[in-house]
């Protein structure tokens, strides 16, 4: 669903795009409207295949090869509806009506993230006076890291399905009843950051509304599920289903991205050419890199010239971009191969700097 736009704009005359946000919005402002249709359609497809996968895998027989294959469809599927957030961030508020609403319902607030985690702060990570810096959520020098390091950020993934049930059932209701909480709760465990230093603002008017209303469906959906289990309504296992598919979500979307860009700025601001270079393309494999980067995050590059192009139509718009665009244009220098690939250019790069 992701390669359906066939571009109507005229083609520039030169047979050059000009690289510029002036020249690239006018050429691809047909490209730039989503369609509510798609949008429905893949939200709906991947929850469906998601949750029936999620019940077979906790209702077959427990290390059973069709129990394992169930996982696996689970955690894909479930992480392609949970990547629609990135969408929801960028959408204008009646593009696609409700969809944000039922995306929580459906797959934000069960898997406990909730659209308020990504909806605010990720614009930030698109503003070229925070782009890199400490106030970028989704920004660290990882290339400066140890390759050890990096290895052992992945470690980290199965932890947080427990921490996030901690962070919604426990801590966010106290945070309301203890005001000198809140702070450190909104700041450092309401955000998908990876960059430690970032502290996120208090939210206020309409934000505050949304957050209220989806901390408590966080809460409610943790102490359900808990009461569940303990009254014997549920079996322990689906818990451990529940934080096997969390934890895979968790761990293929850290890959995803740990390959989104170059990540060897120190702190310093970018300007607008420097933010693409450092920005990744991963046109190539498309099934594969699709399921580690669903939803069109497999050309972030192009996101960060054009965040307004909906995922379905990225893909169109980055074949016209290198069909029209000159050999030396920056733009080229931002195209990988493959996850895989570009994984391990952040591992080698990791090992240079560390040897330096």
């Amino acid at each position: 669903m992701e390669e359906t736009l066939a571009l109507d704009a005229a083609r520039p005359t030169s047979g050059n795009l000009e690289l510029s946000l002036a020249a690239l919005r006018r050429r691809f402002a047909a490209a730039q409207k989503p369609q509510p249709a798609i949008f429905w359609a893949d939200l709906g497809v991947s929850a469906m295949v998601g949750w029936s996968a999620f019940y077979l895998a906790g209702s077959l027989p427990a290390g059973s090869a069709l129990s394992g294959v169930a996982l696996v469809v689970a955690i894909l599927a479930l992480y392609r509806a949970v990547l629609f957030i990135h969408e929801i961030t960028h959408l204008k508020p009646n593009d696609v009506r409700g969809f944000e609403t039922t995306w929580n319902l459906l797959v934000g607030i069960p898997l406990m993230a909730p659209s308020l985690m990504y909806v605010g702060a990720h614009r930030q990570h698109h503003d070229v006076t925070r782009y890199g810096t400490d106030l970028d959520p989704e920004y660290a020098p990882v290339a400066t890291w140890s390759p050890l390091r990096i290895a052992g950020s992945f470690a980290l993934m199965p932890l947080f399905p427990p921490a996030l049930a901690v962070r919604w059932g426990v801590l966010g209701p106290l945070s309301r009843l203890i005001p000198a909480l809140r702070p450190f709760v909104v700041g450092h465990l309401s955000t998908l950051a990876i960059n430690p230093r970032y502290v996120r603002e208090l939210p206020v008017r309409r934000d505050a509304l949304r957050w209220k209303l989806e901390e408590a469906g966080g809460a409610l959906w943790v102490w359900a599920c808990t009461a569940a289990i303990a009254f014997g309504l549920l079996d322990v296992r689906w818990a451990f289903v529940a934080w096997a598919v969390t934890a895979g979500i968790l761990f293929l979307n850290h890959a995803r991205t740990l390959v989104s860009h170059r990540y060897e700025n120190l702190g310093g601001q970018l300007d607008w050419n420097e933010q693409l270079i450092d920005s990744v393309n991963i046109p190539g494999a498309p099934i594969l890199t699709a399921l580690a980067a669903p939803v069109g995050l497999r050309f972030h590059g192009l996101h960060h010239m054009l965040p307004g192009v909906p995922y379905h139509n990225v893909a169109a718009v980055h074949r016209a971009l290198i069909e029209e665009l000159p050999e030396d244009s920056p733009y080229r220098d931002t195209v990988t191969s493959g996850v895989l690939a570009t994984l391990g250019q952040l591992f080698a790069r990791s090992a240079r700097n560390a040897q330096r």
